[in-house]
Parts: structure tokens; C-alpha cells; sequence
């Protein structure tokens, strides 16, 4: 008799399905370990129950507390899992563990990649070169297409002047049926039961929970929005949520979608006159390599990353406005606007995420491993594999190097120039004190103040704290931050 495949929630596309039978659990207690947003849980729930139907007998679906309360004692095979938690139960179950899926490189490419690398090596930059060279993808033989392998310095423009929006056609949308109606249903009665704790707005589902849905969503970018995804992908606008975001994250990471289905779309894209170099490379450097490189990290880095992670000794409680995604309650616009956006939404694009989200809690101190739990539950697209390199390396600087070379870290101009919220803004991004002094201009100094100790020998920073010593009023901003309490 053959063995079921046990499929995770992230693990619902036909890569992960062989022919064989299957198996599936949906699983109240895993919804309730963490405080979801309403999206996220919703997307979960949809995606599981949808696929589910698509398979009809070919699969058997449970429903249990636990997951352990109906696996337990069975013989399972299972595409190895995408957290540490998840790895250890399917070996604890003593399933057969077949090789993790759903990434353009393997677990062993790394290793043999990393063999001998120490931390300060383990450069994105340098695996992506490695993996576009190994594939071929965007290669005139041993050269990059376009002579460049990065083309991210064509790809820092401003919002148009003037502009609300990009003027781009809305994205695809996804049409709600009698499954998420039904799940609609379900997650109101349990948190009504207190067995979900869930933060954030309800719908109406705005991502793909189906591998169709996923296929149109990237039919869609492909023919509207690819061409101006490259310069403007470090661009926001407070009328226009999308810009030229794929919003793919979400079906990549359920599994709906291979990576590789979109990096060959794009490509084609290019070679057939539909989309520029210059935005079709950062797609694929955004997947083949950054996605590509968090996963592998995860791994690499160890179960206790996030947990030893805190170089710059940030030790400050996350606060209620982020908790509550409560940007009503917040003054500076762009800060007030993303928190109201995932709060609506459960998603803000990855500039947002890292120069207003990011930036303003590493200015303010927050503590790595509760910012990292808060991005994972709150985004839609949020996983545990995902986040840590993301939030801890990339954004808060707290391994100390290893995934960014410097803390990315900004003052109020460059959010000025890079999106229209200041406009809109009681305060003035080009002041550090005062009543209307901004709190991210203002809150940099403070910031660099406050590291300076800890990042003295960072060649990358060496020119910031320069400017730090010059500055006449410091004493001045970094008291006047300390005592801060509208923001």
C-alpha cells in the first residue's frame, strides 16, 4: 500500500504533489499559538479547504487541535518542512523525509557554497552571482546579460512629481466563493470562543489561495506592471497601495507558485521585447537570489538566530500602536499610513517594510526577536523561515553584520524623496528639533548616538558618525528624543 503524503499549509502546489495519495490537517491549535492577522489566518484556511476540494478523493482531510492528535502512529511521507519547529515534529512522527521543495537551489548547492565561507562572506550578492552563473538564466555565455549582473542603481527612482499613483492597472483580484465564505464564518466563531486571537481588518481576500488565482496574479503583473517595477521599486505613494509590486509573495510562499515559474516569465518577458533588463534582473534577484538566500540562511544560521541576535542591545518593548496596528494613534504620516495599510490589509510593500517599518524601530530600539514574531504573524506573506534574516540581519542589524554590512538606517529626507507622505505630515523632515521636528530625521541622530560604541569600527559608518560629531545640537536631538512621547 503506498505511504500518504502529509502536506503542510505551505505546500499546495503541484510541485509538492507526486500522483500519490495525500493527506492534509487543518489545525485550530497552530492557528491559535500565535495572534494572527484576520488576512493571514483567512489566506491559510482558504488555501488549505481549496486545495483540498481540487484534490477530491485523493486526498484525505482532518480536522484536529493538534497535529500529533491524528498523525501520530501513521506511516507518513513528507516533503521536508520549512521551520524548525515543523522539521523536528515529522521526525518525531518517524515520516519519510524527502528533500525540501519550492526553491530554485538546494539545501546541498548551499552547503558546497558555503563550505569554508565565514560569516562575513556569506554575501547575497556573491551566492546570486553564483547561482545566475550555474543556471544560465540572464547569461550571454560566461557574461551577465546587459554586462551587469545588478542593476539596482537604475532602479532608485522617485515617485512621479505631482503624482497619486502610478497609474498602472489595479491588480488582479482574486473573486471570494462559498469557501471563504465559510471560512469567514469559522475563524468569527472561534475567536468568539477566545480559541484565535486575531488582529486586523476582515476581508476581502486580495491574494491568490489557488494555484489558477496564483497563475492569473502572475499573467497579471507580467503584462501590467513588470516594465515599471524596477525603477520605481523603492517608491510609495499614499494613493497607490500596489505600485509595481508583484504582491506574488503570498502563492510563492503557500506553494502555489515555483520560483522558477516566475523568473521564466519574466526572462521570456524581456527576450521578447515585453519588459526592460533592468526590471526583469530585479525580479529575479529578489527571488533566485534574496528569496533564495533567507531560506538557505534560516538553515544555516541555526534554531537560535533570532534568540542570540541583539548587537546593538535594542532591549525596548514593541509598542501597543504596533501590536494593535493602530496608525491612527500615530502623527508622522508615512508611519501612521503602513501601520493603517497592514491594519487594512495585512501587506505593505518591501521599502515600507524596511525604511519606515524597519527604520523607525531600529531608531527607536525595539527588540529584534519580538519585532520578528510581530512581522511574521501580522504580514500575510509572513513565515518563520522568511522573517529572521529579514527582520534581524537586513533590518535591525542585530547579527552584527552577517546579512547586511551596515544598519539601514534613514532620517526623514530620504522618505521625502522617495514618496509623497511628508507632504501630507505635521511634521518636517528637514528639522531635528522643535515641536515639529521629525522623528525620523531627529531619530537618526539619536539612534547613532546611542550605537556608536557598537558600530564605531563599521567602515560603511564611518562617514554617518562623522557627521554625528559635527553636529552642533547633538546633545540637544538626543534629549529631546529620549523624552519624546508623541510620535
Amino acid at each position: 500500500m503506498t505511504v500518504p503524503r502529509f502536506l503542510f499549509a505551505d505546500q499546495l502546489g503541484p510541485h509538492f504533489d507526486d500522483g500519490g495519495p495525500l493527506l492534509m490537517v487543518e489545525s485550530i491549535g497552530v492557528l491559535g499559538r500565535h495572534t494572527y492577522h484576520r488576512a493571514k489566518a483567512h489566506l491559510i484556511l482558504s488555501a488549505l479547504r481549496h486545495r483540498a476540494r481540487e484534490l477530491g478523493d485523493r486526498v484525505e482531510y482532518l480536522h484536529a487541535e493538534h497535529y500529533r492528535d491524528v498523525l501520530a502512529g501513521r506511516d507518513l511521507e513528507v516533503v521536508d518542512p520549512t521551520s524548525w519547529g515543523s522539521r523536528a515534529l515529522v521526525r518525531e512522527l518517524g515520516a519519510r523525509v524527502l528533500p525540501s521543495r519550492g526553491f530554485v537551489t538546494s539545501e546541498a548547492d548551499f552547503a558546497v557554497w558555503a563550505a569554508d565561507r565565514p560569516p562575513s562572506r556569506m554575501i547575497m550578492d556573491q551566492f546570486y552571482r553564483m547561482v545566475r552563473t550555474e543556471t544560465g538564466l540572464l547569461m550571454r555565455g560566461p557574461d551577465p546579460e546587459g554586462g551587469k549582473f545588478n542593476f539596482d542603481h537604475d532602479n532608485r527612482q522617485p515617485p512621479p512629481k505631482g503624482a497619486v499613483g502610478l497609474g498602472l492597472p489595479d491588480p488582479f483580484r482574486p473573486v471570494e466563493d462559498d469557501i471563504d465564505e465559510q471560512v469567514r464564518a469559522d475563524l468569527d466563531r472561534w475567536q468568539a470562543e477566545g480559541r484565535i486571537h486575531l488582529i486586523g481588518e476582515d476581508g476581502p481576500r486580495r491574494f491568490a489561495a489557488t494555484r489558477a488565482e496564483a497563475l492569473a496574479a502572475l499573467a497579471d503583473f507580467v503584462e501590467t506592471r513588470l516594465s515599471d517595477f524596477g525603477p520605481f521599486e523603492d517608491a510609495s505613494l499614499l494613493g497607490d497601495e500596489t505600485m509595481a509590486h508583484a504582491k506574488l509573495s503570498v502563492p510563492l510562499n503557500l506553494g502555489l507558485l515555483h520560483p522558477r515559474e516566475v523568473i521564466d516569465a519574466v526572462v521570456t518577458a524581456y527576450e521578447t521585447g515585453g519588459a526592460p533588463l533592468q526590471s526583469v534582473e530585479a525580479v529575479v534577484r529578489q527571488i533566485m537570489g534574496w528569496r533564495d538566500w533567507v531560506w538557505h540562511l534560516y538553515w544555516h544560521l541555526g534554531e537560535d538566530y533570532v534568540r542570540r541576535s541583539n548587537h546593538l542591545e535594542a532591549n525596548v518593548a514593541l509598542p501597543r500602536e504596533f501590536w494593535e496596528l493602530d496608525g491612527s494613534a500615530v502623527r508622522a504620516k508615512c508611519l501612521s499610513h503602513v501601520l493603517g495599510e497592514v491594519r487594512r490589509t495585512g501587506y505593505a510593500h518591501h521599502i515600507q517594510r524596511l525604511m519606515v517599518l524597519g527604520n523607525w524601530a531600529l531608531q527607536r530600539g525595539y527588540q529584534p526577536a519580538e519585532l520578528t514574531e510581530w512581522f511574521t504573524n501580522a504580514f500575510v506573506d509572513g513565515t518563520p523561515w522568511v522573517m529572521p534574516a529579514n527582520v534581524v540581519g537586513m533590518s535591525q542589524h542585530a547579527d552584527g553584520g552577517i546579512v547586511a554590512t551596515k544598519p539601514y538606517a534613514a532620517g526623514g529626507a530620504y522618505i521625502s524623496k522617495m514618496s509623497d507622505f511628508c507632504g501630507a505630515c505635521t511634521f518636517n523632515p528637514k528639522k531635528r528639533l522643535g515641536e515639529d521636528a521629525c522623528p525620523f530625521t531627529a531619530g537618526y541622530w539619536a539612534f547613532l548616538d546611542r550605537v556608536e560604541p557598537l558600530i564605531r569600527g563599521n567602515h560603511r559608518m564611518a562617514q554617518p558618525l562623522a557627521g554625528l560629531r559635527r553636529l552642533v545640537d547633538r546633545e540637544a536631538v538626543v534629549d529631546q528624543e529620549r523624552t519624546r512621547t508623541e510620535w
